[in-house]
């Protein structure tokens, strides 16, 4: 059985023909946002509809981490080590500070609520960005079912706690990730729901300190584009409704890994971050490649 498919001859060096994709845990019903914690060896990720956050330890399986988690979506860590979170249930990210105490980071702008933040990323000057489509509140599946207030933006939060609206043309942003150079930002468009909206990934330039440009950088041929996470080289690897596939600064596609239930985010873990985790709708997968995670810290 071959996990992989080759689109571009470069893929050959980033994989390992050897290397299968093995499920890790299965049971779940929609898993996502997973987070590597190499100082503790685990892998945290959320099992929305069953409002809790899981942990993956190797040598001893799956454990609880958090439950009720307020319906949270995507993760990352901050410059500091601790965990930020994506809730759909209370519309707001917060942080688990190092003695496990809440601190909310956003739950609204312009005096109105967040819809659902969904996923997270931190740049090294310490801003926080995050999405937030309405997923969470179109219906009780992910949170609550609740009216929209806000259109569906991506929002930066400086360390000084002001919230910006600072992308605000996407129908519904989703997956987010930093080019490691912090050049560019990459931002999924998985399109509002019940509506045949383009789904794609768009670039943004970052030179400024504010995105601008954002063309369509690519789209992938199987399902959409959800969770995202670059490599050392600069290549993105996005999930995709066939499994992940990766691409190379210039938006060619290189190849795929192939999955198979559809995957909903991914991240870079392990010895040397050369492990890539999987959350694909009711599993958690993994392999080994040739390359390493670009994600901080």
């Amino acid at each position: 059985m071959s996990f992989f498919e080759t689109h571009d001859p470069r893929f050959a060096a980033y994989v390992m023909k050897n290397a299968p994709v093995k499920q890790l845990a299965t049971g779940f019903d929609w898993v996502e946002g997973p987070v590597w914690f190499g100082d503790a060896a685990c892998l945290l990720f959320s099992d929305i509809p069953n409002n809790r956050i899981l942990r993956f330890t190797p040598g001893a399986g799956i454990s609880t981490y958090r439950a009720p988690s307020n319906y949270a979506n995507g993760h990352t860590r901050d410059r500091q080590g601790r965990l930020l979170s994506c809730e759909h249930g209370t519309r707001r990210v917060t942080r688990t500070e190092l003695d496990g105490t809440i601190t909310v980071i956003a739950d609204g702008y312009n005096g109105k609520p967040l819809n659902s933040p969904n996923d997270v990323a931190v740049k090294s000057d310490g801003s926080i960005w995050f999405t937030d489509p309405h997923y969470g509140i179109m219906t009780n599946y992910e949170g609550f079912q609740s009216p929209q207030e806000l259109p569906c933006n991506v929002y930066r939060v400086d360390p000084d706690g002001s919230v910006e609206a600072v992308l605000t043309d996407f129908n519904c942003p989703n997956g987010l990730a930093f080019s490691p150079d912090e050049s560019t930002l990459y931002v999924s468009d998985t399109g509002r729901m019940f509506h045949p909206d383009p789904q794609h990934i768009r670039a943004f330039s970052i030179a400024s300190g504010r995105p601008t440009g954002g063309a369509v950088f690519h789209k992938v041929d199987k399902g959409c584009a959800d969770g995202i996470r670059c490599d050392t080289d600069g290549n993105l690897w996005s999930s995709a409704g066939d499994g992940v596939q990766c691409i190379a600064p210039d938006g060619t596609l290189l190849g795929k890994i192939l999955v198979p239930e559809t995957v909903s985010n991914i991240c870079f873990g392990g010895r040397a971050k050369h492990q890539l985790f999987i959350t694909a709708t009711t599993s958690l997968y993994t392999i080994t490649l040739n390359r390493t995670g670009a994600q901080r810290p």
